[in-house]
């Protein structure tokens, strides 16, 4: 669980430091800045958080190719 709490953690602090210097350099329209903070922030996380983003996939790949045991 914690690869997946450090990725999301990271993309939504991404998230923030782009809405806060979108906003420093002049971007007031509420609805512009969100949406240029959204669109910037994930592709800067493709690139910057791609060790992340494996790790997760590796976690989830492991539980989904675990055997369940049976209930019977």
């Amino acid at each position: 669980m914690r690869p997946v709490l450090v990725y999301t953690a990271s993309r939504i602090g991404l998230f923030l430091v782009t809405l806060g210097v979108l906003y420093l350099l002049g971007l007031q329209n509420p609805l512009i800045l969100i949406a240029a903070s959204f669109l910037i922030s994930g592709i800067a996380s493709y690139v910057l958080l791609s060790k992340q983003r494996d790790a997760v996939s590796a976690r989830l790949s492991d539980r989904i190719d675990r055997p369940k045991p049976d209930n019977d």
